[in-house]
C-alpha cells in the first residue's frame, strides 16, 4: 500500500494548494475543444524556439506549477502551457476511461494546438511523468528534451485491486466521482501494465529528479523509486539523474529552484 501513498498525498495537497496565495503573474486562459470535453489551458508566450508543456500528477490541477512560481520562472525564457486534464479546474469531465493512453492522446491534441511546428520540452510530475513518457515514445520527432519530476514508474507502482479500491474510495469520498483524480485512480492497475509494454525513451536530453525525503504519512524506501528512475536512461546518451534529499514527492513545492535550474540545463544543451 505504501507505493500508493504519494497519490493520496497528491490529492490532499491539491486541496490545500488552492488556499495558498497564487503568483501575481497572469497567464492567458484558453480552452481546447475536444470531441468529448474541453481542456482549460494557461499560457505565457514570448515566441521562443521551443514550447514547454507541463503535466501535473494525479489529483493536481495546473496551479501546482504556480504555487512556487515554477511555471512563471520557466516562462521568462520560453513559451509555456500548463493545463487541467478532464475533471480538474475548469476542464469539463470526460466519461471515457481516463488511462495513460487516453491522457497521452489528449496531450498530443493540445501540443498540436500550441506547438505550431516547434519541438516541445515536456515537464511531468508523478502520473504526469508516465503521460509525457508515453508521448515521447510515440512522438520522438517532436520532442526536444524531457524533465521528469519524481515520476511514477511501473516497477514501483503496481497496486493490487484491493489497494486501488482503497485509494479510489478515499478520493471519491473527498472529491466525488466526476473529479479527474477519482477517474484516473480507477485506471492505475491498467496504467502500470500499459507502461511495462513501452520501449525506451527517444535519445534526447533527459533529466530525472527523484525526491528522497519521505513525505508525512509515507512509508517505504525512496531508494526503490530512485532505482526505478534509473531505468529511464536506457538508450539515452545524455541522461542526468539527481537524488534530491531536500524534497519529498512534491519537488516543485519543496525545492522549486532545482526544477528551474535543471530546465535551464536542458535548454543549454539544445541547438
Amino acid at each position: 500500500m505504501h507505493k500508493l501513498i504519494p497519490y493520496l498525498v497528491s490529492v490532499l495537497l491539491f486541496v490545500s494548494c488552492k488556499k495558498d496565495k497564487q503568483s501575481a503573474v497572469l497567464l492567458d486562459e484558453h480552452f481546447v475543444e475536444l470531441s468529448t470535453h474541453k481542456l482549460a489551458t494557461y499560457t505565457l508566450s514570448s515566441n521562443s524556439k521551443y514550447l514547454v508543456v507541463f503535466e501535473s500528477g494525479l489529483g493536481n490541477d495546473h496551479t501546482i506549477w504556480q504555487n512556487k512560481k515554477v511555471a512563471e520562472d520557466i516562462g521568462v525564457k520560453s513559451d509555456i502551457v500548463i493545463y487541467d486534464r478532464a475533471g480538474y479546474g475548469k476542464s469539463s469531465i470526460d466519461h471515457t476511461a481516463r488511462d495513460i493512453n487516453r491522457l497521452r492522446i489528449e496531450l498530443e491534441l493540445l501540443i498540436n494546438q500550441y506547438a505550431k511546428g516547434r519541438k516541445v520540452i515536456l515537464v511531468g510530475h508523478s502520473l504526469g511523468g508516465m503521460i509525457i513518457r508515453d508521448y515521447a515514445i510515440k512522438n520522438p520527432e517532436t520532442v526536444a528534451a524531457l524533465l521528469f519530476v519524481d515520476p511514477s514508474h511501473e516497477s514501483v507502482l503496481h497496486p493490487t485491486q484491493a489497494a486501488e479500491d482503497i485509494l479510489y474510495n478515499s478520493i471519491n469520498l473527498t472529491n466525488g466521482p466526476d473529479f479527474g483524480g477519482t477517474k484516473e485512480t480507477r485506471q492505475l492497475i491498467e496504467d502500470s501494465q500499459y507502461m511495462a509494454t513501452l520501449g525506451n525513451l527517444p535519445n534526447v536530453p533527459v533529466v530525472v529528479l527523484t525526491g528522497m525525503k519521505l513525505d508525512a504519512g509515507s512509508t517505504g524506501n525512496t531508494q526503490d523509486l530512485y532505482n526505478a528512475h534509473e531505468l529511464l536512461k536506457s538508450g539515452v546518451t545524455d541522461f542526468t539523474h539527481i537524488a534530491d534529499t531536500k524534497s519529498g514527492h512534491f519537488i516543485m513545492i519543496d525545492n522549486p529552484a532545482l526544477i528551474t535550474e535543471n530546465f535551464n540545463l536542458l535548454l543549454s544543451k539544445l541547438p
